[in-house]
Parts: C-alpha cells; sequence; structure tokens
C-alpha cells in the first residue's frame, strides 16, 4: 500500500518506491486488493518481493513496518520504522482504516523529504 500511494504521489523522475518484505506473501493479500482499489489503485499485478542486503542498497530510504532485526543492515542508511498492523486476514473495513493510516504516512513523508 504504501508503494503504491508513494508512487502514485511523487513525480517518477525525482523518486521511486519498491514494496519488499522481509517475509514477502505469494501475493497481495485479497482484502488489500479490495481496499486499493477503492481508491484507485489496482494492486493485482503486483508480486511481493524480498527485502534483501542488495536490495537495501540501492535505496536512499528505508521504511519498515515493524521488522526490527530481520531488516538488512546498510551502514548509512536512513531507515524509518512505522508501526502498522497487519492488513492480512482483517476485514476490509479494518484494512480500510489500515489504509488511510498508510496514507497519511506516506504524505507526511513526503512533505519531511
Amino acid at each position: 500500500m504504501a508503494a503504491a500511494f508513494f508512487n502514485r504521489l511523487v513525480d517518477p523522475k525525482k523518486a521511486r518506491a519498491i514494496s519488499a518484505g522481509t517475509e514477502p506473501a505469494a501475493r497481495v493479500h485479497p482484502e488489500v486488493l479490495a481496499a486499493m482499489k477503492e481508491v484507485g489503485l489496482d494492486l493485482s499485478t503486483a508480486a511481493p518481493t524480498r527485502l534483501t542486503e542488495d536490495l537495501a542498497r540501492q535505496a536512499s530510504l528505508l521504511v519498515t513496518m515493524g521488522c526490527g532485526e530481520k531488516c538488512p543492515y546498510i551502514p548509512g542508511l536512513k531507515i524509518v520504522d512505522w508501526q502498522l498492523e497487519d492488513p492480512k486476514g482483517k476485514d476490509v473495513e479494518h484494512v480500510k482504516k489500515i489504509r488511510d493510516q498508510v496514507l497519511k504516512l506516506v504524505q507526511d513523508l513526503i512533505l519531511k523529504f
């Protein structure tokens, strides 16, 4: 959700977000697909990616969501951690609340950088 919002809001010539996780699912969960489709973002072709040290080295900022010690450590890489509830298995109304939190965090992040 965060990468989709970020990539919608930022000039692609200036920045791009990649969605990755330390333990990515095989697919985007249906409840997330539904919540994001409601705001005009189709994630049906999105493929979860594993967050590796090599991938993290390419970043200028790493936004984590509670991965702690599982996240790769890259000296000098700025890390921002967002404590968000995992939407997996939640009902769509609950996922919409999480989605709205993610959007607010992304908007705040863009304003800071």
